[in-house]
């Protein structure tokens, strides 16, 4: 790769220089959603540029073998943020979200998970839509022991919408709030949630790649921020039994020559055909979608009635107890449609291009979208269930991976590259989960039996 420098790029050189910025984190992800970076020094900014940044590809998760381990970084100009946590008078450090393509062939990677998002959108477009996407995602704050290791102590009493003196993060949540408009996010609310140290800050819907850049940017900065405060921040879906576990529900809309393609003023529920199809085609893959949305095996501990979780296979215009869920809207663009069950441990850019998939798949195929339940489902029996036709969510990750082999959809919306490697992935955690013996198990059979 050689080639001139855009105006977006001459414009991030010219800031690079303005804030005195001294290095460059260049970030991208894994398949399993962990930020990698290589840093550079500002200098090298214009080859980055034009040239690409080169590394390993052998020694990230789930990207190449040793003998075709060259790799290149492409950094995206639309991505530059100056880091807030290391930012002072006389230099800062700045990051930019990479593309990563295969030096081989010149192309993107096959498993780039940035790029599988970015085919999914491809895909929407050459239906005539551009996808927006808004994410709650959910976090819990825990004390640090005197090794600065994390433990699962909360910090606070509160509950949801609780205040001071119970809600003791008030000041991490201004000061991660602070961190997040300074990289640019445009924050709509934050708030103390359900469990005790729990929180959730919301951000402006945008397009589904800028938010799945922002999801990755969110967690990054959470826990930077946390630990300035000397506390441990994780988007881990249940660390605690037996309370509410972390979400990360996601908002999701079509748009269509600059109108919504969601909203319909004469339907009962102001959503149109395409808005019905494209949740039923989310509700027809709810089993494989969990393998992506649902990706760890803490994740089905929070996958359990009685504790805010989805676990029904439906959708309703009121109860959070289905999967999807359609929130009220004051305007015509403001209609959408709400998945409930993904969790902040999911690769962003996976789960929403399995989802993207999911939708389009079910308006290509015209679905009917049935009834919305208004009843709450967790306390229907199962005989109830049956009738309504409401079948359930995986109960544990290889459940979910076994679906996810069975649906061509969401393979197809992987990438074969990103589906083999996580499917070998998530097969060997659940493996290594389910011959493990619990404290539980100890507790409860040692002296019984």
């Amino acid at each position: 790769m050689t080639s001139e420098l855009s105006d977006e790029a001459e414009a991030v050189l010219d800031e690079i220089e303005e804030k005195n910025v001294d290095f460059l984190r260049l970030q991208f992800t894994d398949i399993l959603g962990t930020v990698k970076n290589v840093s550079v020094p500002a200098e090298q900014a214009e080859k980055a540029f034009t040239e690409g940044i080169y590394f390993d590809g052998s020694s990230i998760n789930g990207f190449v073998r040793i003998q075709e381990s060259d790799m290149r970084l492409d950094p995206d100009p639309s991505t530059f943020a100056v880091l807030p946590w290391r930012n002072d008078e006389e230099s800062a450090a700045a990051r930019l979200i990479c593309d990563v393509i295969d030096t081989s062939t010149g192309q993107p990677f096959a498993g780039d998970p940035r790029g599988v998002l970015k085919r999914a959108m491809q895909r929407a477009e050459d239906m005539g839509y551009t996808v927006n996407a808004a994410p709650e995602p959910e976090f819990f704050l825990f004390e640090e022991d005197e090794e600065g290791r994390a433990t699962t102590k909360t910090n606070d009493a509160g509950g949801y919408f609780d205040l001071a003196p119970k809600d003791l993060a008030q000041d991490v949540r201004r000061d991660i709030i602070y961190g997040l408009e300074d990289m640019g996010f445009d924050i709509e609310a934050s708030h103390h949630e359900v469990a005790q140290g729990q929180h959730e800050i919301n951000f402006t819907y945008d397009d589904a790649l800028s938010t799945a850049d922002n999801v990755a940017t969110f967690r990054a900065v959470v826990r930077a921020i946390a630990a300035e405060h000397d506390l441990h921040a994780t988007f881990m879906p249940k660390p605690i039994a037996r309370i509410n576990g972390s979400g990360m529900h996601t908002h999701f809309s079509l748009f269509e020559d600059g109108e919504n393609a969601f909203h319909d003023e004469d339907d009962e529920f102001n959503l149109s055909e395409t808005a019905k199809q494209f949740t039923a085609g989310i509700l027809d893959h709810a089993e494989a979608l969990a393998a992506v949305t649902n990706p760890t095996v803490n994740s089905y501990k929070r996958l359990v009635p009685g504790y805010e979780a989805p676990v029904y296979v439906a959708w309703s215009d009121r109860n959070r107890s289905a999967l999807i869920r359609k929130p009220a809207a004051r305007t015509p663009a403001a209609s959408r449609i709400e998945a409930r069950f993904p969790d902040p441990s999911c690769n962003p850019y996976l789960a929403f291009a399995a989802l993207i998939h999911a939708g389009l798949d079910g308006i290509e195929r015209g679905l009917d979208c049935d009834d919305p339940v208004r009843e709450n489902i967790y306390e229907f029996d199962e005989a109830k269930r049956e009738e309504y036709g409401i079948t359930t969510l995986p109960s544990n990750l290889g459940e979910a991976v076994d679906a996810l082999e069975q649906d061509e959809v969401i393979q197809d919306a992987l990438g074969e590259h990103v589906y083999d490697n996580f499917v070998e992935a998530k097969t060997q955690e659940h493996e290594e989960y389910i011959v493990e013996v619990s404290d539980w198990e100890i507790d409860r059979y040692l002296e019984k039996f």
